[in-house]
Order: structure tokens, then C-alpha cells, then sequence
């Protein structure tokens, strides 16, 4: 067999390789996955707008020799088809040098391992100029005048990528200072996101500190974990002898949210944008947001998340691409996945139908009851039973009959339309506001006083303890009124 070496031509490749399509939030949460799997604990970004912009990384994790880092800079330095450690959230070897140079010129490496100091540069235009791969190597004072240098010296071991020559991200843009910073906003909450398990510091992982310009990040639970229901166990689809674990969560009803928390979850629209699988790669959010087209995405089941942990033997099966931000379920998962939306749809549908109430606890006692009919479907009916409406039965017959006509409209006349459009637009509708403990014991304290006799009080008493909103307030009311022996 004869065979010719065609090895690609640096400076095409290298200018190709920069239009993968990275974002400048995509590009710097790949470099995050290196310095994650070198075992840092700290990483710092920083960014400078003004004169000569720069962006740099710098991370304490292990740090690189001379050699470990001419492997780092070399394009595919890794086999994506090799087993990998359980750390690394590399595929490809080419995230380094394909995410930095999709935003900058000049991208620089300089790494501290066990006192050896080793800087590496690419450089485009020189590879432009010399037509081939040549790596500078850079020479002490070269490094020394990189940003956070001093930083990564005072830190022992580490990593430092600097990002300069900024020439993507000023592209189009007439300020060049303000769109920068703005971007540096997206930035902070896409990897407050991706990385949200590792900020937090979840169980079985090293809780890890990142830091934009000094300002610490925190966790972005897409999940409310402390507040959401988790519809049912974790469930495992083994594959290859690896299992994949699913984890279907459902949120709160919008208005058991607070402002914060609504922001959190990206607002009101994000609410239903964002419903979904969110898939992770070692505890890295890979991509969120979508049912896989095994289920259309509505109003009723905007408040269903599905987290999906997926180990990175299992790469190739849901062909992750090169910048780690698509991901899609090979054929035995997504058969898996089928029987299990349909539990978590029904259980979001559940929120935002019930509301929580009475279908979820009926040893209370309601104002409203709903019921289900043959002829005409579901009725919501006022409550007839309801200790303070059967209280005011105790008039006279040409007012009770005007009182129970006022019911009928009351009940006939509800706004159903106009409730469904503020309850899908997630508006928070401030008539289910919690009565206070105070505002409660002055109307009961009111009701029983009309009580003429002792017997009556205590089967009034008896009978409000099982009703709403003094159920809520079931300790205190006894503590001062007294309940049942």
C-alpha cells in the first residue's frame, strides 16, 4: 500500500477551527472544564475592556510541566474514543484552543507545577505568517507581564489562560466598553448555571469558588431543590453496563415564589422556556431546556424539570459535540424517558390546576369545593358547609334567600377566562394572600363572641379548627381560646 502524509495546513485550519460557533459564555465555561479536571478549588476570571482588552482564567488546580503543556496547546491531543478519567470533562483535545481562539488572536498559557513555570502562546497571525503549527514559547518576562501572574505564583500550582487581541468580540459593535460588560452579565449567569453543582458544593463533589472580577458567583438552582417536589425516586437506564439517572422535579405554583427566586429561574418567560430535561455530563449542565421532541411544550407542564446525569463513557451514544452544548438520548433512553414524562406532566398539570388545596389535603374544610359532574364537567361551588357561611344562615328568611342568590352569582359569574390567561402568563394573583395569625384570631375571637352559650362556643370552635385559614393557626388559636380535650 503506498501512502502520502497530507498534514492540514496551520493557517486554514487554525481560522476554521475559529468559527465552530462558540459564544463567549460557552468559551470560557470550557476552559472552567479544564480547570475542574485538574482539581481546582478556585478559579478566577477577570476582564479589562479599556486600552488593551483582555480576558484571563486562572485556576489553583495541578498544573502543567513544559511537556504536560505542549500536549495541552496541541490540536487533538486526546482520542475522544479513550476512556477517560471520571473528572474530565474534555472529549476531543481541542476545547482549549478552539473556545480561546473563537474570541481572541493570542491565546496564552502559563502553568506552575512543583516550582516548573512553563508559558505557551498561539498566536494566529504568526501561524498566518510562518504557515505552520509554530507554538511560541514564552520566556519569563513574557510571562511575568500577563495578568494575575503574580496570582498564580502566590498559588503554588496552577493554571493561567490569557485571552488577548479581543478581535470576535468588537465585531460589529460602535461601544465597544459597554457590550463587553454586557456579555460579561451573560456570561455570569450562564456559568452560574452550568456550574451551579459545583458551586453549590452538592454531595460527593469538591465545592468550587469562581470569582468575575472578584465578585464571587453563586449557584443558579434551575431546580428550587429546597422548595420543589421530586415526583418520585431517582430512576437509573442502564446502558453499556453504565446507568444514566433521572430526576423529575416539579416547582412551585408561581405565586409560592418569591421575586428573587422567579429571577433565578429566568423570570416569568423562562418559566416556560425552560421546562425540560436538563442533561449533565459529570455534574456539568450540557444543555437544558427541551423535551427531545418526546413531548410538546405547554403552560401545564411549565413547571416540570427532569435532571439527567449521564457519565462521559457515554459520549458517542448521545453525540455530544465539540463545544458541549447539544446533546441527544440514544434510542434505549429515550424509550425510558417516554413513561416518565408522562408522570411528571400530569404532576405539574396538578399544580397548576389544584393549586395545592383541597385535592392535597381533605381533612379541611374549604371555602370552595369542586366537583366533578356527568352533565356539566367540573363545577366550583361555594361551600354551604363552611363554618362562617353556615353561620350567616341564622337570619331571616327574606335574607337568607337573597344570600344564597348572592352565592349563586358569586359561583355563575366566575372570571374562568380571565383567571386561565393570568394563570398561564404566570401572573401572581394576589387574592390567595396568607391571612395573618393576628387577622385571624381577631375574626374568630369576633365570631365566637356572638356564641349565647358555652356549648355552642365549643362546637364552633371545634368546627373552625378544621377550617381555612384557622387551620393554619390551629396552635395558637388553642393556646388561647382553648380546643378540643
Amino acid at each position: 500500500m503506498r501512502t502520502i502524509n497530507l498534514p492540514p495546513y496551520a493557517p486554514t485550519l487554525m481560522e476554521s477551527t475559529r468559527a465552530i460557533g462558540y459564544s463567549l459564555e460557552t468559551a470560557i465555561a470550557d476552559i472552567i472544564d479544564n480547570s475542574i479536571a485538574a482539581q481546582a478549588s478556585k478559579i478566577s476570571i477577570k476582564f479589562f475592556p479599556v486600552g488593551e482588552p483582555y480576558i484571563s482564567i486562572l485556576d489553583n488546580g495541578l498544573g502543567m510541566t513544559g511537556n504536560g503543556l505542549n500536549i495541552a496547546m496541541q490540536y487533538g491531543s486526546k482520542n475522544p474514543n479513550e476512556k477517560r478519567d471520571l473528572r474530565d470533562l474534555g472529549r476531543f483535545g481541542l476545547g482549549l484552543k478552539t473556545a480561546s481562539l473563537s474570541q481572541c488572536r493570542t491565546l496564552s498559557v502559563i502553568s506552575l507545577k512543583n516550582g516548573e513555570l512553563s508559558g505557551r502562546r498561539w498566536d494566529v497571525d504568526h501561524v498566518l505568517n510562518t504557515g505552520e503549527w509554530s507554538l511560541i514559547i514564552l520566556e519569563d518576562y513574557e510571562m511575568k507581564q500577563m495578568p494575575q501572574f503574580n496570582e498564580l505564583i502566590e498559588n503554588e500550582n496552577g493554571t493561567l489562560v490569557v485571552w488577548q487581541n479581543l478581535d470576535r468580540l468588537s465585531v460589529g459593535e460602535s461601544d465597544f466598553v459597554t457590550s463587553f460588560g454586557f456579555k460579561m452579565d451573560v456570561v455570569r449567569e450562564h456559568i452560574s448555571l452550568v456550574f451551579h453543582r459545583y458551586l453549590s458544593g452538592e454531595q460527593g463533589l469538591n465545592k468550587i469558588k469562581i470569582l468575575i472580577n472578584s465578585d464571587n458567583l453563586k449557584a443558579s438552582d434551575p431546580f428550587l431543590i429546597k422548595k420543589s417536589t421530586q415526583l418520585m425516586d431517582d430512576e437509573s437506564i442502564n446502558i453499556k453496563g453504565q446507568n444514566v439517572v433521572v430526576t423529575p422535579y416539579i416547582l412551585p405554583h408561581i405565586s409560592k415564589l418569591t421575586e428573587s427566586e422567579i429571577s433565578d429561574l429566568g423570570g416569568k418567560d423562562g418559566l416556560r422556556k425552560k421546562q425540560g430535561f436538563y442533561v449533565y455530563r459529570n455534574k456539568r449542565l450540557l444543555v437544558w431546556g427541551t423535551w427531545f421532541r418526546l413531548m410538546r411544550q405547554g403552560d401545564l407542564s411549565k413547571l416540570a424539570r427532569v435532571q439527567v446525569d449521564i457519565p462521559n463513557s457515554l459520549d458517542d451514544l448521545w453525540t455530544l459535540d465539540i463545544k458541549k452544548s447539544t446533546a441527544v438520548p440514544p434510542e434505549e433512553v429515550r424509550k425510558n424517558l417516554g413513561t416518565i414524562i408522562e408522570r411528571i406532566s400530569e404532576g405539574s398539570k396538578r399544580t397548576w390546576t389544584y393549586r395545592g388545596k383541597k385535592e392535597t389535603d381533605d381533612s379541611k374544610v374549604h371555602v370552595w369545593n369542586r366537583l366533578k359532574t356527568r352533565q356539566l364537567g367540573i363545577v366550583y361551588e361555594i361551600n354551604r358547609d363552611y363554618p362562617l357561611v353556615e353561620r350567616m344562615q341564622n337570619i331571616s328568611i327574606e335574607v337568607k334567600k337573597l344570600l344564597e342568590q348572592l352565592l349563586l352569582q358569586i359561583e355563575g359569574n366566575l372570571p374562568l377566562n380571565s383567571l386561565y390567561i393570568d394563570l398561564t402568563n404566570d401572573e401572581k394573583v394576589e387574592n390567595e394572600s396568607i391571612v395573618s395569625e393576628k387577622q385571624t384570631i381577631e375574626l374568630l375571637d369576633q365570631l365566637l363572641s356572638g356564641c349565647r352559650y358555652d356549648e355552642e362556643r365549643e362546637e364552633m370552635l371545634e368546627r373552625l379548627l378544621l377550617a381555612e385559614p384557622f387551620s393554619d393557626y390551629r396552635e395558637a388559636i388553642e393556646n388561647k381560646f382553648g380546643g378540643e380535650e
